[in-house]
């Protein structure tokens, strides 16, 4: 399996992005789920790249995937007792259709607990779709545990994992390249 290379995104890939994202919602509206079924939040996107917190992965020279790695722990789902400062979080995680089985979101996902631990964090954190359990299943085989869930009606999400850093790091999964972030 040839590793990644993660980088971050630009504003001019804003449409890289957006594909991703909205193919990840094609794939699951096609089995029946109700995940994802907007168009992803075009600010929110841009800002999350000129902050340098959204990262498109490449195997091969070709887009594999993206997601969102940043401090923003929400609010309505991470409390004050949860210690949110000593976490990253994942957003916006889409893997392309074209690698999916090839282990990329695994390697994304350890990518991601290696930049929280450099960043001196203890946890890797996300939120996940209520009602996937074949993704909260993913999520546990990656070694997540779920926190808890939060049920609140105008949210679907809110199924919250963490991963406590050490473990399954990217140094043996074969990401081939630190990011390059400009910093």
């Amino acid at each position: 399996m040839t590793g990644l290379e993660m980088r971050a995104a630009t504003p001019d890939e804003l449409p890289l992005v957006e594909e991703l994202l909205t193919s990840a919602g094609a794939w699951l509206a096609s089995l029946g789920s109700d995940q994802w079924q907007f168009p992803p939040r075009r600010e929110r996107l841009l800002d999350s790249m000129s902050r340098g917190e959204c990262f498109i992965a490449l195997r091969d020279g070709e887009p594999a995937g993206t997601l969102t790695v940043d401090e923003q722990a929400d609010p309505e789902f991470w409390r004050a007792d949860d210690e949110p400062e000593t976490a990253l979080y994942v957003h916006r995680m889409a893997i392309a259709r074209a690698v999916a089985g090839q282990a990329v979101g695994a390697q994304m996902l350890d990518w991601a607990a290696a930049r929280a631990a450099a960043a001196g964090k203890v946890r890797l954190r996300l939120d996940a779709w209520k009602t996937n359990p074949a993704l909260h299943l993913y999520y546990l085989r990656q070694g997540f545990t779920l926190v808890r869930m939060v049920d609140l009606p105008h949210r679907q999400s809110g199924a919250l994992f963490e991963r406590l850093l050490g473990r399954r790091t990217g140094a043996h999964v074969g990401i081939s390249a630190p990011i390059d972030d400009g910093q």
